[in-house]
C-alpha cells in the first residue's frame, strides 16, 4: 500500500537529514543523487527543511565550472545544544557539544569521599553550568548520564546500589530541577561504552560483540545482532556478580565481594602486581593503571631487548620483565574465567577489554586473554582491545543524547517553535 503524501514527505525529510549527519554538508544535486528522488522533490524538502530552521545554506560549490555555483546545505548545528555526563565514585567529567556532536566545551572536577550528598550535588550541577556558559549555549536541549549501576528498565531512574554514592542518584533528579526544559536520561556506563565502542571504537564491524569493563570496578555489556540488551531487570551485564573459582567466598545479592569482582576490579588487580613483584611508575603511587601500564611495558622492553639479541644489538632480559609477564599472565588466567563464562552462554565471537585496565593492558593483555580462552571454550572468539579507552563512557553518552535530540526535532511535528 502507497504511503501517503505527507508520510511520504516524512520519509524522504528524515532521508535527507541523515545522509547530512552522516556525510557534512551537501548540495541539492548531491541529495538527489544519494537519495535517487527527483530534483522538484528535492527541492521540495530542502524548502521544507529550511523553513522549520533545521539546514542552512553554509557555503557554495562548483566554482571550478560555468554558470552558478551550487548552495551548500548542512545541518543547523546550533538548533540544540546536548551535554553528556560521566559520573564516577571519585568525580565527574561534563562535555557540550552541538546538535551534530561538535565538542564545543568540556570539563572534569573531583568531588571526594568526605563531600556530604548536598555538597557532592551542588559541585556536580555548578560544573554542568559552568560548562554549558563556555560552551556559549543559552539552554540544554538533551542531557545524556553514564553511571555506575542498574538502570530500572520501567522508570529509567538509577536505582539504590550498595557501595554508590548517594549523590549519583540525587544528581539526576537536581539536574532535571535545574534544567526544567532539558530531556534528562541516564544510562549504565558500561552500556554506553559498548554503544561507543560500537559505532566509533573498537568493534565497529561487528553486530555482537560483548563489552568486558576492567575498572574500579566489573561490567560487562551485550550487543547482540546490532541491539543492546538490558535484561527484565537492566541487570544484563552485571559480571561483577559471576561466582567463580580463586575466590575465598560466595558473592551475595548486596555484595559483589567473592565475585568476579574480586579477581578483576581495581583493588584485586593491584594487589595481584604487588605479589608478583610489578614495581609501580617511577615517583607515582600504586595505582592499577600505573601497575598494568608498567608491566606492559617492561614486557615489551624484555621482547626488544631478546629481538637485538639476535641480531647481535641488544643486551640480557632485564630482570624486571619476569614478575611483569609473571603478572600479565596471572591477569589474564582471571579475566579468561569471566571472558569464558560469558563465551559459553553468548557465543558473541567478539569481547572488547575496555576501562582503565583493558586500555593499559593493550594489545598485550589481549592476546593472552585470547590465548586462554581459546584453550577454555570450542567458540572462536576474538578478544580486542578498547580504542577509545577512558572516554568511551563520555562518548556514548553524547552519541546518546545526540541520537535523542536528533529524533525529536528531525521528527515532523515534534518539532519545537523556539530555537535551542
Amino acid at each position: 500500500m502507497p504511503a501517503s503524501p505527507s508520510t511520504a514527505r516524512a520519509i524522504n525529510d528524515r532521508l535527507a537529514l541523515r545522509l547530512l549527519q552522516q556525510e557534512g554538508p551537501l548540495t541539492a544535486g548531491q541529495l538527489k543523487q544519494l537519495t535517487g528522488l527527483s530534483r522538484p522533490t528535492v527541492a521540495d524538502l530542502v524548502d521544507r527543511l529550511t523553513a522549520a530552521g533545521l539546514i542552512a545554506v553554509v557555503g557554495e560549490a562548483g566554482e571550478e565550472r560555468r554558470g552558478p555555483n551550487a548552495r551548500v546545505y548542512g545541518i543547523v548545528a546550533d538548533r540544540a545544544h546536548l551535554a553528556a555526563l560521566d559520573i564516577r565514585t571519585e568525580g565527574v567529567a561534563v562535555t557540550v557539544a552541538d546538535l551534530v556532536g561538535h565538542v564545543l566545551a568540556e570539563a572534569s572536577a573531583p568531588i571526594g569521599d568526605g563531600t556530604g550528598t548536598g555538597p557532592a550535588v551542588e559541585q556536580a550541577v555548578g560544573l554542568v553550568e559552568r560548562v554549558v556558559k563556555e560552551a556559549g549555549a543559552d539552554r540544554l536541549h538533551t542531557v545524556g548520564i553514564g553511571a555506575p549501576g542498574l538502570i530500572d528498565p520501567a522508570s529509567g531512574e538509577l536505582r539504590d546500589s550498595s557501595g554508590l554514592p548517594e549523590w549519583h542518584r540525587r544528581l539526576v533528579a537536581a539536574l532535571q530541577e535545574r534544567l526544567p526544559e532539558a530531556r534528562v536520561s541516564v544510562e549504565n556506563e558500561t552500556n554506553l561504552a559498548a554503544l561507543a565502542e560500537q559505532r566509533d571504537g573498537a568493534a565497529r564491524d561487528r553486530d555482537t560483540f560483548v563489552l568486558l569493563w576492567l575498572g574500579h570496578g566489573t561490567g560487562a555489556a551485550v550487543v547482540l545482532d546490532g541491539a543492546l540488551r538490558r535484561g527484565a531487570s537492566g541487570g544484563t551485564g552485571e559480571i561483577g556478580f559471576l561466582p567463580v573459582p580463586g575466590t575465598a567466598a560466595l558473592p551475595s545479592s548486596t555484595d559483589c565481594e567473592g565475585g568476579f569482582h574480586s579477581l578483576a576490579a581495581s583493588g584485586a588487580v593491584v594487589d595481584l602486581a604487588a605479589r608478583c613483584g610489578v614495581p609501580a611508575e617511577r615517583g607515582q603511587e600504586p595505582s592499577v593503571v600505573g601497575m598494568v601500564r608498567s608491566a606492559v611495558g617492561l614486557v615489551r622492553s624484555a621482547v626488544g631487548h631478546v629481538r637485538g639479541a639476535e641480531t647481535g644489538a641488544g643486551a640480557s632480559q632485564s630482570p624486571t620483565a619476569v614478575p611483569a609477564a609473571r603478572f600479565l599472565d596471572a591477569l589474564a588466567d582471571r579475566i579468561a574465567v569471566g571472558v569464558a563464562s560469558v563465551v559459553a552462554i553468548l557465543d558473541p565471537g567478539c569481547v572488547v577489554l575496555g576501562g582503565e585496565v583493558g586500555q593499559a593492558g593493550g594489545a598485550e593483555l589481549a592476546a593472552r586473554v585470547q590465548h586462554r580462552v581459546a584453550r577454555m571454550t570450542p567458540l572462536p572468539t576474538e578478544v580486542r582491545t578498547t580504542t577509545l579507552g577512558g572516554s568511551a563512557v563520555l562518548r556514548g553518552a553524547l552519541l546518546t543524547a545526540r541520537d535523542r535530540a536528533q529524533e525529536e526535532l528531525f521528527t515532523p511535528g515534534k518539532r519545537p517553535v523556539q530555537r535551542w
